[in-house]
């Protein structure tokens, strides 16, 4: 008979949003199940116990947006065993793959190769997502049903539109038979050509090509026309318009399943950044204004916006340090995007621990039709994150496990880390190191 192995956390503050459970207690995990929740007063021999007072005890958290640049017909700056790595690192359990990749993930082949690398890795549990259209081209439709059948947890062109209304119309269609979320890159690439940086007086000051909100705007604002009769689920990545949520906002009150996610970089940046950090501020979509950042707060605040997810998007340095026009657009943050979002939304008392918690668990899983995931429940996947919301410190890009590190918040102080990651009973994470305390700005 094989020995059963069993962790035992705590006195932590045990917070799963699905179920509204907020108490001080303990958390027995036997294998890969938790076996008991609450006040545990007995373990099986063995179990290794861990002391979680001043902590919180949440369900794994997921991203639902990450590049990882595998498979790829080169070298690059990131690869699923890396990525994965750096998720834990960050405090994830789980991230979804976008399929913008060398060659795109068009096929059910690729997307069966992705998970099997995934599976060998073992840091995190990695999703695919896969394309809408072949090759990302917007064309032709891609074999979405069978990509699902292989393990595709979402739809999406990630990095470019479906810029065709007839395309985007046969894309949702397909999307809803196969009861599988879009998730769109929302940019009308005739309102870009040429655009580096939000429209506006710091772009018109620096000379670059301007990116105005309506590039986005106006895409939602098609999307969710053409998918009133349609009624699939509908997903804007990275909002970066302020504008952006009243759309969604009135689609939702219309009955449509619709949804958006914010960043850690369009939450706590402007477009002024990309006079102090250069190419390190250069986005897709751009960094805007302190009031489009209000605006996305407060979709937030009212449940509009009801997912976090970070667009890690490592690039090599080489391609950052290229004229700002000619630069990569994006940054790598996902072992410092908690503590972003704590910055962002807690601190400044947006949302408190439970909603926020919310919307990097138990939203993102239900967006992906993953409902075994993003809670804390007997006989559940022992799928978790225990997170220190004390624990200062700074971020410093050369300890990061990505290899790439274009990431503006570098030396920035911050509070709160996930110190231990457990993926199906394995500890997959911990962090020992104690920073001397810093000045929290």
């Amino acid at each position: 008979m094989p020995i059963m192995s069993s962790i035992l956390l705590t006195n932590g503050r045990i917070i799963d949003p699905r179920s509204q459970l907020d108490i001080v207690g303990d958390l027995l995990i036997t294998d890969d199940r938790i076996v008991a929740l609450g006040n545990v007063e007995s373990e099986p021999p063995g179990t290794q116990t861990i002391d979680c007072t001043g902590r919180i005890i949440s369900p794994g958290l997921i991203d639902i947006h990450v590049h990882f640049r595998e498979p790829s017909s080169g070298q690059h700056e990131e690869t699923i065993r890396t990525g994965a790595a750096a998720a834990a690192a960050g405090g994830f359990t789980t991230v979804c793959t976008m399929p913008n990749t060398t060659p795109a993930t068009d096929s059910p082949e690729l997307i069966s190769t992705a998970i099997q690398i995934a599976k060998s890795v073992g840091k995190c549990r990695v999703l695919p997502t896969c394309c809408a259209t072949v090759g990302r081209l917007g064309k032709e439709l891609a074999p979405i049903a069978e990509m699902v059948r292989s393990g595709a947890i979402a739809i999406t062109d990630d990095g470019d539109v479906v810029e065709d209304d007839a395309m985007m119309a046969e894309v949702l269609q397909a999307a809803n038979e196969v009861d599988r979320c879009f998730m769109q890159h929302c940019q009308d690439p005739n309102m870009t050509v040429g655009g580096v940086m939000h429209a506006g007086e710091v772009q018109e000051e620096l000379g670059y090509g301007p990116w105005p909100r309506e590039a986005e705007e106006s895409i939602i604002t098609r999307d969710l026309s053409l998918n009133k009769d349609i009624g699939s689920a509908w997903h804007a990545q990275h909002l970066s318009s302020g504008g952006s949520v009243a759309i969604i906002e009135a689609a939702q009150q219309a009955g449509q399943r619709a949804t958006g996610e914010a960043s850690p970089h369009h939450l706590l940046l402007t477009d002024d950044a990309c006079k102090t950090h250069g190419t390190m501020a250069k986005m897709n979509p751009p960094l805007r204004t302190n009031k489009d950042i209000d605006e996305i707060k407060d979709g937030i605040q009212r449940g509009v916006i009801t997912i976090l997810a970070t667009d890690h998007a490592p690039h090599p340095q080489s391609t950052k340090e290229k004229p700002f026009p000619e630069a990569s657009f994006g940054i790598v943050g996902i072992e410092c995007a908690l503590a972003l979002y704590v910055k962002a939304l807690i601190e400044d008392g947006t949302i408190e621990w439970a909603q926020m918690l919310a919307m990097m668990t138990a939203n993102p899983a239900n967006l992906i039709g993953r409902t075994d995931l993003g809670g804390l429940s007997i006989n559940g996947k022992a799928d978790i994150t225990v997170i220190d919301p004390e624990r200062e410190w700074i971020i410093d890009t050369s300890e990061f496990l990505s290899p790439a590190k274009n990431c503006p918040f570098n030396g920035w102080k911050v509070k709160g880390k996930a110190v231990l990651v457990i993926l199906g009973g394995k500890i997959t994470h911990t962090c020992t190191q104690k920073q001397p305390p810093v000045d929290i700005a």
